[in-house]
């Protein structure tokens, strides 16, 4: 199977809630590779990359909210190149 891309917005109460963490076990559950970091906008960025199935079911928990402690307003998304030299999914 390939391996694909995909960065993620996540705008709402993301901040200050664990989502990070908690986006962090997911993709580690997923065996993605990436990462979730805050933005200064109050936003977190996340960078996922792996098989096609986990990264859309890591996208799907995103879209429906994440962690029940987070509020998701809404989540932008974009294709990008697969990152090959990230190791493990981390938070930044």
């Amino acid at each position: 199977m390939a391996t694909i891309g995909m960065r993620a917005w996540v705008y709402g109460r993301v901040q200050g809630v664990g989502f990070r963490y908690s986006t962090q076990r997911e993709a580690k559950a997923l065996g993605l590779t990436g990462y979730a970091r805050n933005l200064d906008d109050g936003s977190v960025e996340v960078l996922m990359c792996g098989e096609a199935q986990p990264v859309n079911a890591l996208l799907s928990w995103l879209k429906a909210g994440g962690p029940r402690s987070a509020g998701v307003d809404r989540v932008l998304t974009e294709p990008c190149q697969p990152e090959s030299a990230l190791k493990g999914f981390t938070t930044g």
